[in-house]
């Protein structure tokens, strides 16, 4: 019986992360298949920025917030989003009552 010792398929993918002072983007390969956890582990930013390590984050790709296990494709660009410094609703509310 023949061996399939191929290679797993490879799709390009980007991690970013963005603080106020600095913007992070990891390009990355990685296996056909692979999900948003996996990458964000293999783009090595938890690591890098100790506040988002073990915290259960907020992702999506492409501003569209997903669950951690959802399947990348070719080119999609994950994102870790950060927490709202305030809430919108709020904010707009003493904006209007300012005028």
């Amino acid at each position: 019986m023949p061996q399939n010792d191929s290679p797993p398929n490879v799709i390009a993918v980007e991690v970013a992360y963005a603080t106020p002072l600095q913007q992070l983007l990891v390009a990355l390969d990685m296996p056909e298949g692979a999900t948003i956890a996996e990458a964000i582990a293999a783009s090595g930013l938890q690591e890098r920025c100790p506040e988002i390590a073990g915290a259960d984050l907020t992702v999506g790709v492409f501003a569209t917030v997903l669950k951690s296990d959802h399947v990348l494709k070719q080119g999609d660009r994950v994102e870790i989003y950060r927490p709202l410094c305030a809430d919108p609703k709020e904010a707009r509310r003493r904006r209007a009552a300012k005028k």
